[in-house]
């Protein structure tokens, strides 16, 4: 694979075995992906035309249960970055101990250009070109990046169609009218704020001394700042795909959503009611804001965002990793150096797969949960298996990244040793 992102996300695996027993077979398994489709998406337009969008499915992993993973329609989609996406999402749903391999989908089109006729055509096209690769004991897509729920409703119902039976638990991130579950649209970022939490309480240190800047102000940026916000922290900095606001005395961050939400610009400012005021601020860059001096800087953006290049720079002590691959193998040498704490994608953004787990049980069993039992139950998930990769970090005296690896690693090989291997097949 060269210096493909999938090779990048391979060292992350060849790091952590050094501190397992991991058997031979279990080994040559994650190697390569199980499967890997490539569809060809036909999309008429709305002035007549037709045009082809590549569409990917791949199935990494399913050890541990039929894989699981979102589905992205973004420019840059293409068979490298699908592929590495379900490698993540194997070692994901194992550090959470969810019952899934990882899998991962997309098509490469830039759907701010597409009309919603457009766009719903394209998302049933691309559910009829991959339909028999997918079911709900096979593999389960989800959201991901400019994916919504009235896209997953969209896919679910063309599977059903094509089923000739109602199939709600093919796929998660639904709207609730089609059986989606409570809590799933905040799930992302309320995981990611119990990994803080749970590491701040371990660390004794106090939310209002805390200063963090976010990078990505999208469904899960955003929402993890009004969390953060909330409990009393400094959010300093977040920033949009066309930059970032700066103010040192911290935003106000429900009325930046408030705007954002309303116009669809990063603004720093005050609300009440709806007059909004401009507060004095700093316009600075995504690049800018990573190497700002706080405490916790989130990146919820894209993959790369660490890299060799940028991270002797980075001053804040922690960084919680809500994006996927946001951090560089290269990067991760850099930071351990430098006293840095990185808490992996794998841990810090699993809220999101958690709660479309849960949303898969409650399709399966027609009974729904409420709000209050799916964040409970979110909450105890993550806080349990934090403070697991936080002992297995101590234990071994290694980056929390390959802890998270090494504590999937470990379920992993269950599944794999109880399915037979070489020590077993020869007698040693």
């Amino acid at each position: 694979m060269g210096d493909s992102l999938f090779a990048d996300a391979s060292i992350r695996l060849e790091n952590a075995i050094q501190h397992t027993s991991l058997s031979d077979d279990a080994l040559e398994r994650l190697k390569y992906p199980k499967s890997a489709l490539k569809v060809s998406v036909p999309v008429r337009m709305d002035d007549g035309s037709l045009k082809i969008f590549p569409g990917y499915r791949v199935r990494h992993d399913d050890t541990r249960g039929p894989t699981k993973g979102g589905i992205r329609f973004h420019p840059n989609v293409s068979i490298d970055e699908v592929q590495s996406l379900a490698f993540w999402m194997t070692f994901k749903c194992a550090v959470l101990d969810l019952p899934y391999g990882g899998g991962k989908g997309g098509v490469t089109v830039n759907p701010k250009e597409l009309s919603p006729m457009e766009l719903e055509r394209l998302s049933r096209g691309y559910i009829r070109g991959i339909a028999d690769f997918i079911g709900p004991d096979r593999d389960i897509p989800a959201p991901d990046v400019y994916t919504n729920a009235r896209i997953m409703g969209w896919m679910m119902d063309e599977f059903s169609e094509i089923q000739r039976s109602i199939q709600p638990a093919v796929i998660t991130g639904k709207p609730l009218s089609m059986g989606g579950s409570r809590g799933r649209e905040t799930a992302t970022a309320m995981g990611a704020f119990h990994v803080i939490q749970t590491v701040m309480k371990r660390d004794r240190k106090e939310p209002k001394e805390t200063t963090v800047a976010i990078q990505g102000f999208g469904n899960a940026g955003s929402i993890l700042a009004g969390l953060l916000f909330d409990e009393g922290y400094r959010i300093v900095a977040v920033s949009d795909s066309r930059g970032a606001v700066y103010r040192e005395e911290g935003l106000h961050i429900p009325s930046v959503r408030q705007v954002k939400n309303s116009t669809r610009e990063l603004k720093a400012v005050y609300c009440k009611g709806s007059v909004c005021e401009a507060e004095e601020h700093e316009t600075i860059s995504n690049e800018e804001l990573l190497e700002l001096d706080v405490d916790i800087i989130v990146p919820a953006a894209l993959e790369n965002q660490i890299t060799g290049e940028n991270a002797s720079r980075i001053k804040a002590r922690d960084i919680y990793e809500v994006a996927n691959g946001p951090t560089t193998s290269e990067a991760d040498a850099i930071l351990a150096d430098s006293g840095k704490r990185v808490f992996p994608d794998i841990l810090t953004n699993a809220g999101g797969v958690t709660v479309s787990y849960f949303e898969w049980v409650q399709n399966r069993e027609g009974w729904y949960w409420t709000e209050s039992m799916v964040n409970e139950r979110l909450r105890d998930r993550m806080i349990e298996e934090t403070e697991k990769v936080l002992a297995v970090a101590g234990e071994k005296e290694i980056p929390l990244r390959t802890a998270a690896y090494v504590h999937a690693l470990r379920r992993i090989e269950t599944a794999t040793e109880d399915r037979g291997t070489r020590r077993y097949f020869s007698g040693r």
